[in-house]
């Protein structure tokens, strides 16, 4: 193809690079907050989350830390929660991303199982403080 101009020329070295890139940005975006930057919630904010999230029912699916009964199976356990990485394998890990998937978890991911929960913007931002103030490291 003589004459014809080629405005990219990318070959299997950079299309490699390229991809490494991206993907080390990706997995930057999972990790663990560091320790410098992590959230501190005052203890009523704490209370009211674990009131919160008795009230709503989250223990009829979840294991809860510091919720004797009941401890749920159906959804994954929320111990340790404030280390994992991403919300729901998909959501940076973030009081504000928090708050959103539990308000309305079908919003938040698309294809969640997880229901709406009956909980406004102050309640929902209280169980993130509960699930992330509640010492288990």
């Amino acid at each position: 193809m003589r004459g014809r101009a080629t405005i990219w020329h990318i070959d299997a070295k950079r299309i490699f690079c390229l991809l490494a890139l991206t993907g080390g940005t990706i997995a930057l975006a999972a990790c663990k907050q560091p320790p410098q930057s992590r959230y501190a919630f005052s203890p009523a904010q704490e209370q009211r989350g674990l009131a919160a999230i008795s009230r709503v029912g989250c223990g009829a699916c979840h294991t809860i830390p510091g919720l004797a009964w009941p401890q749920g199976r159906t959804g994954p356990s929320l111990e340790g929660f404030d280390d994992a990485g991403l919300i729901a394998g998909a959501l940076a890990n973030t009081p504000e991303n928090l708050a959103a998937f539990v308000r309305n978890a079908p919003a938040a991911k698309p294809g969640s199982t997880m229901p709406p929960m009956p909980l406004n913007e102050a309640e929902a931002r209280d169980v993130a403080a509960y699930l992330y103030g509640f010492d288990d490291d």
